[in-house]
């Protein structure tokens, strides 16, 4: 056999030969198995079972590269082919050909019944190193591979859906709630499906992150119905997440803090790109196979508004939603409300009906009185009238009212509904001193920068009272205390306090008020003094809380050591909500025993006590009530001062009944105002 037989041509078919045989194939075998004409049939036998072992070797790579990569390989094996057909050489091996052998080495070959495989041609080693997959693991486990990749392609589903139809309220997720069909899955497949390959994949990255985002809005959202019963606002809400910070520092430390911002900032990241990838392979996985995609879409569009038309329902859900899209329209709209409520709260702002009122007609009815304006934070209705807190609440109202009765006191107590719930004090305080509704972070700052006048400026206004603001929670500059009329603040650090903080509380209720006591109202010979007192210990977590002691043994504050070291942990008690509600009510009862104490200690016939609660509760203590109701109660041993308030029909005591009069926070001011003016 010649050195010099070229490749095997195509046949042609030769009438003249036997049997249907063509001479081209007659001339060519020998090549093709690299034996002689004359070779046994055992030999040809076994070239033939050696070159399809070495065929079906290649097939399982050749496969799962096509199914990972597309059909890649299928022109490389044609141009081998085509090579071949033209007579030359092909450029690149396919399957490792038996080298060109000599007569001798034919015969060898044909003796032994085995072709040359062991070399290859240089091609080989190029489509070897093109391994798919990691360190070519998909060639080695096609099945392994092919299960990730069916894997991957649910999860990427999964993630997708379940982000469409993830409610943005955590009391709202339960299965049902994901076993819906959403519109907007059926829309991002069609539009996928329409584009071209490249614009298909710019426009699933983009739509990706989109998701990625309202991901964690929703969050947020969730987040915000937790502590604040409402959903985050896009405008006005970010500077809260500062807050946010700060409170992780004071309930969590400085190391707590890092890594809880670390970690927010990761899980934004991660969201994101996976929210990208996933929508990326889910566009892929339909390009691969569009028929099927396309069918499936129009089946279940159809599907989607028959059951929409028809109002189907499964276990008291709607199967037909487009939750996501009204979720969409909702956080546009409070958007646009946002942007154009600076327009509607700047013409409110300039609307004082005391603006141009003498200051010697102001507040006659106080003159010569010490007025203290204080808050309890937290303290919402839910306290009064939640079945579990009541008794105990009641109990320590009764305990109050008779302590104040002993001391010649008497009280009215009536409703403030609040413009915030769960946190945003700042946001009632405002409410209530300036009479207008201050519910977001902008009108605050708005406000706060406005020569509006307060119930407080007033006071300073006329002359006749030393302003003062004892504000424990303060740890650092607060420039809008000058707005509210303040002669003098004394805040967490000029309370002479020495002892340990109670989680976020700086300072013990009861160990400000005593501080307020020694620094300003113990003093002689001084003028009527208005104070503005905000407490602090029924501040979330309410864990651990102080207790009363003696008075006399407050000192510099260092007697809270033992007291806190014997207190409960927040951790353990944030585990349960009936803890937490425990917790709460304790806290509640603390402040409300170190007012009512401290009035019947140091009150006199000039005190005016208006106490009130500046916001409900966070939802895991109100049970996720909407209501945003706070006591409201003045307290004096004048009944001259309790007179002037006779016609709005509060309740007797500390305690309001539940159908006493409700105002607005709003609307106090004005009307306090007006009940302590000249007698008309």
């Amino acid at each position: 056999m010649s050195h010099h037989t070229p490749p095997r041509q195509l046949p042609e078919t030769d009438a003249d030969a036997p049997d249907g045989a063509t001479a081209e194939e007659a001339s060519t075998a020998p090549a093709v198995n690299g034996t002689e004409p004359g070779a046994p049939a055992d030999v040809e036998s076994a070239d033939e079972e050696a070159a399809s072992a070495t065929d079906a070797a290649a097939v399982p790579a050749t496969t799962a590269e096509a199914e990972a990569d597309g059909p890649s390989t299928r022109p490389a094996v044609e141009d081998a082919a085509g090579g071949m057909e033209d007579g030359k050489a092909p450029d690149e091996a396919v399957v490792p050909l038996a080298r060109a052998a000599s007569d001798d080495e034919s015969a060898d070959a044909a003796a032994s019944g085995s072709t040359s495989t062991d070399e290859s041609d240089p091609g080989d080693t190029a489509s070897s190193s093109a391994r798919p997959g990691w360190f070519g693991w998909r060639r080695r486990f096609p099945r392994t591979a092919r299960a990730v990749r069916v894997g991957t392609s649910v999860l990427a589903g999964v993630l997708v859906l379940g982000v469409l139809l993830m409610p943005n309220r955590l009391d709202r997720v339960t299965l049902q709630s994901f076993l819906r069909l959403p519109v907007e899955a059926i829309f991002l497949a069609a539009v996928l499906l329409v584009l071209p390959s490249k614009a298909r994949r710019i426009t699933a990255v983009v739509l990706g992150v989109f998701v990625g985002l309202s991901t964690v809005l929703k969050c947020l959202d969730m987040g915000f119905y937790q502590t604040l019963a409402r959903p985050f606002d896009l405008v006005f809400d970010w500077i809260l997440l500062s807050n946010a910070v700060d409170f992780l520092k004071d309930s969590l430390g400085r190391s707590g803090e890092v890594l809880a911002v670390i970690g927010v900032i990761v899980l934004l990241i991660a969201v994101l790109v996976l929210s990208a990838l996933a929508m990326v392979r889910l566009a892929d996985l339909m390009a691969r196979h569009r028929p099927v995609s396309v069918r499936g879409t129009l089946v279940l569009g159809t599907a989607w508004i028959v059951c929409f038309t028809m109002g189907a329902q499964a276990g008291g859900v709607t199967i037909a939603t487009k939750g996501y899209s009204q979720y969409l329209t909702n956080k546009v709209q409070y958007v646009r409300e946002g942007l154009g409520d600076a327009e509607v709260f700047e013409k409110q702002l300039h609307v004082d009906a005391f603006a141009d009122t003498p200051s010697d007609q102001l507040l006659t009815g106080l003159r010569g009185k010490d007025v203290l304006f204080t808050f309890v934070e937290s303290y919402g209705r839910v306290a009064i009238d939640d079945p579990t807190m009541a008794p105990e609440i009641d109990k320590t109202l009764k305990e109050g009212d008779a302590r104040l009765k002993s001391a010649g006191f008497a009280a009215r107590s009536g409703w403030l509904t609040s413009p915030v719930t769960g946190a945003g004090s700042w946001l009632a305080h405002t409410t209530f001193l300036s009479g207008l509704w201050v519910k977001n972070q902008q009108r605050y700052r708005t406000v706060t920068t406005s020569d509006r006048a307060t119930l407080t400026s007033y006071f300073q206004k006329t002359g006749a009272w030393r302003t003062v603001g004892i504000v424990p929670g303060v740890r650092k500059s607060w420039p809008e205390g000058k707005y509210f009329g303040l002669d003098h603040i004394y805040d967490s650090t000029h309370l002479g306090y020495q002892g340990p903080y109670f989680s976020w509380t700086p300072v013990p209720d009861q160990f400000s008020m005593e501080a307020f006591q020694k620094l300003e109202h113990g003093k002689k010979d001084r003028d009527p003094i208005m104070a503005e007192i905000i407490l602090a210990s029924s501040h979330n977590p309410w864990s651990p809380i102080a207790h009363m002691i003696d008075w006399n043994d407050l000192g510099d504050g260092s007697v809270f050591n033992k007291i806190k070291a014997e207190g409960t942990n927040p951790t353990e008690v944030w585990k349960s909500a009936k803890r937490v509600r425990t917790e709460y009510r304790k806290a509640i009862q603390y402040s409300l025993d170190s007012l009512v104490q401290w009035v019947q200690r140091y009150g006199d016939d000039n005190t005016v006590l208006v106490l009130l609660g500046d916001h409900q509760p966070v939802p895991m203590v109100t049970g996720g009530s909407s209501n945003k109701d706070v006591p409201v109660t003045i307290v004096a041993r004048d009944p001259k001062v309790l007179d002037r308030v006779a016609g709005w029909g509060w309740t007797d005591g500390l305690k309001p009944a539940a159908n006493a009069p409700k105002w607005g926070m709003d609307k106090f001011r004005d009307r306090f105002m007006t009940a302590y003016g000249p007698e008309k």
